[in-house]
């Protein structure tokens, strides 16, 4: 279990690298977007260097920088209500805190069920991206897999939680 663990944080720590790509990468797509737009202004037309789907890279691009952030980060930033829970003992903390993240863990399933599902639909229909013609099958079996790490990641947070509360070795 041990191994699956740290398998599981290493994918989720690379992931999380590849988001950080990713939202450069969607800055400097709407870098260059917004100065070649504005050369074919300046020049009323001479220049055209612009590009067609910019707006789609910016779009998957922040749809697959959130997806692959959240894996690495479900445990690391949550927002705890301490009105609510600071006369608590530390173990119905851990417990609380477990049944959140076996919600994650089945808000990821739940996608990625559904995704895994549109994969299939989106290769028999031929369904493309609007202007780049990216097959969209790629873009949900990529989104399958970003949150099927979500939701094993979350599962097995919870687990840690919960044994730390309980006092089990894990």
């Amino acid at each position: 279990m041990k191994r699956l663990t740290l398998l599981v944080e290493r994918v989720s720590l690379y992931m999380q690298l590849l988001s950080g790509v990713l939202i450069v990468s969607m800055m400097v797509t709407v870098l260059a977007d917004v100065t070649t737009r504005a050369l074919f202004r300046m020049t009323d037309g001479g220049l055209d260097i612009t590009f067609i789907g910019g707006i789609e890279l910016v779009k998957y691009g922040l749809l697959f920088t959130v997806l692959f952030a959240l894996p690495y980060c479900v445990d690391k930033s949550q927002v705890v209500v301490d009105l609510f829970t600071e006369r608590l003992a530390e173990r119905k903390k851990a417990l609380l805190e477990s049944i959140y993240f076996v919600g994650y863990a089945v808000l990821g399933s739940g996608m990625t069920i559904r995704f895994y599902h549109a994969i299939g639909n989106a290769a028999m229909s031929g369904e493309t991206t609007q202007d780049l013609l990216i097959p969209m099958n790629y873009i949900y079996a990529l989104t399958t897999f970003a949150t099927a790490v979500l939701a094993i990641r979350s599962l097995l947070v919870a687990k840690q939680r919960l044994c730390t509360a309980m006092g089990c070795n894990a």
